[in-house]
Parts: C-alpha cells; structure tokens; sequence
C-alpha cells in the first residue's frame, strides 16, 4: 500500500510535467538573471551564538490539517524575524500543505534574513523556480531521491547558488548524505512514511555525523526543554513550523521557545 510520501511525490511529479507545459524551462534560465542576490543560508546558521532557529511558514500538513487559518504569509515570516529568527523556511507544496511559491516570493521581498524554499524537489526544474522566486536555500529529501538524482540535484543547487538542506530519516541514508558532499544535514524527527516523532532521532545520529556539518533538528520541537536537550546534545539549529504556528502571538512563542538559549 502507497504511503503519504509515495503519494506526494506521485503527485509532485505531475505537477512538475503541468508547471513545465505551460513555463519551459528555458524561460525559467533566462529569468534567473533578474532573481535577487543569494543570501548566506549555512553562514547564518553558522554563526557564533546559542542554537539558531530556521522559522517555518506552515499553513497545513497532512498529518495535522490545518494548522493555521488566520494565514498571512508575510506578516508571520516578518514577525520571525523581527523576534529572532536566524532563516525562515517556507512551504511552497499546495496539494498537501496549502503552500506556495508565491509566498516565498513576497516573504522573501519584505525580509532580510534567508530563506529556504521547503518542497519535496524531484527535478532541476524545482530548483529554477526556486532561484527565480528568491530562495536562498531548499530542501533536498535524501527519502526521495536516488543517489544519481541527490547528487545531481545537490550540485545544481550549489551551482545556482543557493544552499542545499539535505534531509534524511533513516539513518541508513546518512552515509548517502554524506557522500552527495552535504554539509548542512537536517534530521527528520518525523517518520515520512507513518508521520510519527521521535525527538531523540536527531540526537541518537549526531555522533554519526562529522563535527564540521552542521545538524539541524526538525519535527516535534515544541518547548524550551527540547531546545536546551537538543542544543545539549550538539544539534546546530532546529526547523519549527507547526508548533509556532498554532499559538495565537507567534513573536511570544518564539520568545518561549528559545527560552535561555535566546540569552
């Protein structure tokens, strides 16, 4: 039986064909000429200080449904970082997650900080549309992707300028991770194929990793007392969207959030 992940990425390839039908990709090259100058996406999480925080603007999941339906884009990512966010990820899936790159593009228009555009990316093509709309960072999903297609994509990603986040689950795809050349790792505390969490995931695999990448933890990050666990347990930075996102003022749940590592 497919799971939701089989089924996304079904859905994502069609997509893909339906995008390129009607904007070539050719148009999409000639376009990057006019996209804004990339931002240091690894050097903002790179940084000297307490545990970075990579905001998500997250409108639903299909695990969650809706999370937030008092959605407004740019007010949310410019209160991110107006309360401390070091880069805002931002959900451009529409079938699952009622995203969009559109949001993407005016997020990234009104802030000053990164920003990561958060898909399941399957083609170059993905990666155009996300250079074009201003994305300083994607998500590349080490689940999704054969090893021809995580390296081949990696490389372009680098190659356009933009920073790859190379995710994974299954620890079995670190060594994968590892040899496409990433050096920004995100660990998935959610299990993509039965959307259950594990917060000590992201802990059990950072002596797995080498100490010059950088780890990020995403997923089931709710309370300060799971920031100050992670950042313990030597995670670099933590991706949290739906925890935020589901409190009425989002700059005081940031606040709360980070708790003493913000000092």
């Amino acid at each position: 039986m497919p799971t939701i992940l089989d089924k996304i990425v079904a859905t994502k390839l069609q997509e893909i064909a339906s995008a390129k039908a009607v904007r070539p990709e050719e148009e999409l090259r000639a376009a990057l000429a006019d996209a804004p100058e990339v931002r240091e996406f690894f050097g903002s999480l790179a940084a000297d200080g307490p545990i970075k925080l990579i905001a998500e603007v997250k409108k639903a999941s299909p695990s969650a449904g809706l999370i937030r339906a008092d959605f407004d884009p740019v007010e949310i990512a410019t209160t991110y970082q107006r309360y401390g966010a070091s880069c805002i990820s931002v959900l451009t899936d529409e079938t699952y997650f009622q995203g969009s790159l559109d949001y993407l593009r005016k997020i990234r228009a009104v802030v000053d900080i990164p920003v990561l555009r958060k898909d399941f990316i399957l083609d170059t093509y993905q990666l155009l549309e996300a250079r074009v709309a201003g994305a300083d960072a994607v998500l590349l999903i080490a689940e999704c992707l054969d090893d021809c297609n995580l390296r081949k994509l990696f490389n372009e990603t680098i190659a356009l300028g933009m920073t790859p986040l190379v995710e994974l689950y299954e620890p079995d795809n670190l060594s994968r991770v590892l040899e496409a050349g990433a050096t920004l790792i995100g660990v998935n505390n959610r299990n993509l194929h039965t959307f259950e969490v594990d917060l000590h995931h992201a802990i059990r695999l950072r002596s797995q990793i080498p100490s010059d990448c950088l780890l990020v933890g995403e997923s089931g990050i709710t309370t300060s007392a799971d920031v100050t666990l992670l950042a313990s347990a030597g995670i670099d930075a933590i991706l949290v969207g739906e925890s935020l996102m589901r409190q009425p003022d989002i700059g005081a749940a940031i606040t709360q959030l980070l708790g003493p590592q913000s000092g």
